[in-house]
């Protein structure tokens, strides 16, 4: 990065400052989500905004070898003591968080000292990947559903902060000025809901937001999960976003829905194929289904996420697609969007839109084509991996998302893969899920 970029991006940022020093915001959270789904974060004062967006802030390449206990893995091309990244804010986010007075929030870019992206950094992926799709004259829509529990807090057990009846209105009406509040901070934050309620566990809700561009999706993924933890904090009560919060439970999804577009039309609707889709359509999503167990290791990237991945808990265990089929890995929305329902919030979300468009891409090229849809439940279709380990061999194993991603980047995901499951290689799923439960 020369020196005029450095100029223009200084310049870039001393309006927003100064509007957020008219706010009596007094630090910027800058944030970027690791290859284990914990979102990491530098913050700097309001008046050094300007310069982290010119030179950005240090931050070491280590936390590419991060799991989600903060231990850390010593990989193939990962884990050392040696190195700098430069995090820049991305300015086109900036965003005053409702939920955590006096400061505001950017996503982060990772770049190397001479300005040149960092080919682990995650959003740039997903950025590459958008442009990517773009390049072949396709462009996709995305967004998230964002699954959680509220517990009461003084224990790092879970004890839910409401028993009311799932998708109950009283267990609403328990927790209506938490709820009421949250839906506030969001609007605040520019956050477009499209919906919110109470979900099936004990004192579980979920959030889903509207479509938008892919990288801005995931961005919005991790500001709502940042507002919902803020909030539920100023509640005097704990939030939890992991795939299994008790054993014996019904974990937290985190579905991702991508539509395809051309010339500005959707593709998912009006065409000759299966429920109605377009040709392109239908191999995109074929491409999708044919790689699942492969994307298992990146929608479904903690030990956890296989104690959630089960049948019959409408978690998407299948490897299957139906029209509005909730046990299929795969639901078609009618003439909106393909619904990937065996991810979960373990994921970093610009992993997992990346990963999910490079499948779609392989599907268009290779000309899939879909299996006849399931309308009943798909019991006896295969099983998604039930291992991560079993996950982390098909990621091995796919040529296109290898390439997509690059050796070295494939690698060290393999190996954080592969640092958790050494990690909880002789616990029991007690064990597993009270080291999960509060890390996600």
């Amino acid at each position: 990065m020369d020196t005029a970029e450095r100029s223009r991006r200084h310049a870039e940022a001393t309006g927003p400052t100064d509007r957020l020093a008219e706010q009596d915001v007094v630090g910027v959270a800058i944030t970027w989500v690791d290859h284990s789904g914990v979102t990491r974060v530098k913050t700097v004062p309001t008046a050094g905004l300007p310069r982290a967006a010119a030179e950005g802030v240090g931050t070491s390449p280590v936390f590419d070898a991060f799991l989600l206990d903060d231990t850390i893995v010593r990989g193939r091309h990962a884990g050392g003591p040696s190195g700098d990244l430069r995090l820049h804010p991305d300015l086109d986010r900036l965003t005053v968080l409702a939920g955590q007075p006096g400061w505001a929030w950017a996503p982060g870019d990772r770049h190397a000292q001479d300005g040149t992206p960092h080919p682990q950094d995650e959003r740039g992926f997903a950025r590459a990947v958008v442009a990517r799709l773009a390049e072949h004259g396709y462009r996709a829509r995305a967004g998230f559903e964002v699954e959680w529990v509220v517990g009461l807090a003084g224990t790092d057990d879970f004890r839910p902060a409401t028993t009311a009846p799932a998708y109950g209105h009283a267990r609403l009406a328990d927790l209506s000025d938490y709820g009421a509040d949250l839906l506030a901070a969001l609007a605040r934050q520019d956050v477009e809901v499209l919906q919110f309620h109470p979900e099936y566990a004990p004192g579980q809700f979920e959030l889903s937001t509207a479509p938008e561009d892919p990288v801005h999706a995931a961005d919005t993924s991790v500001l709502v999960r940042a507002t919902v933890r803020a909030i539920t904090l100023r509640h005097g009560l704990r939030a939890s976003f992991s795939p299994k919060v008790v054993p014996d439970g019904v974990g937290n999804g985190g579905h991702l829905h991508l539509s395809l577009w051309r010339d500005g039309r959707t593709l998912m609707a009006g065409g000759a194929g299966p429920c109605g889709l377009t040709d392109e359509a239908e191999a995109f999503a074929a491409g999708v289904l044919d790689r699942i167990h492969a994307l298992s290791a990146i929608g479904s990237p903690s030990v956890a996420s296989y104690l959630r991945l089960v049948p019959s808990h409408w978690a998407g265990a299948f490897a299957a697609w139906g029209p509005e089929n909730r046990e299929a890995a795969l639901r078609l929305v009618a003439g909106r969007s393909l619904e990937v329902k065996s991810y979960d919030l373990s994921a970093n979300p610009y992993l997992a839109v990346a990963a999910t468009l490079v499948a779609g891409l392989a599907g268009i090229a290779e000309g899939a084509r879909l299996p006849a849809p399931r309308v009943d439940n798909p019991g006896d279709a295969p099983r998604l991996p039930t291992s991560l380990e079993e996950a982390v061999r098909a990621f091995e194993a796919d040529d296109a998302l290898r390439e997509a991603f690059g050796a070295a980047f494939a690698e060290t995901i393999a190996d954080v893969r592969r640092g958790e499951i050494a990690r909880f290689a002789d616990s029991s799923p007690e064990e597993v899920t009270a080291v999960t439960r509060w890390r996600h």
